[in-house]
């Protein structure tokens, strides 16, 4: 973690793939833009005042516009 949270705000561990790079992963094929390992899910470390902070500052940095899927958010343990 980057960043250690401040007064009233939290680390949490946020589960990130995209959908759409993992559709064609599964047809051997890969996407214009995206890595394959895009196909499988990363976890992030986010700094946020909540769980619903988290989920946006995350659709920010990963849009769901963009094929991100946010699969699960739980609060980490420093």
């Amino acid at each position: 973690m980057l960043q250690l949270p401040s007064a009233g705000q939290q680390a949490f561990e946020v589960s990130v793939y995209n959908k759409d790079v993992r559709s064609l992963v599964k047809e051997n094929q890969s996407h214009l833009f995206f890595d394959d390992h895009w196909a499988d899910i990363h976890v992030h470390d986010v700094v946020a005042r909540d769980e619903s902070h988290a989920r946006q500052l995350m659709a920010e940095r990963y849009p769901p516009d963009d094929g991100f899927v946010i699969e699960a958010i739980s609060v980490a343990m420093i």
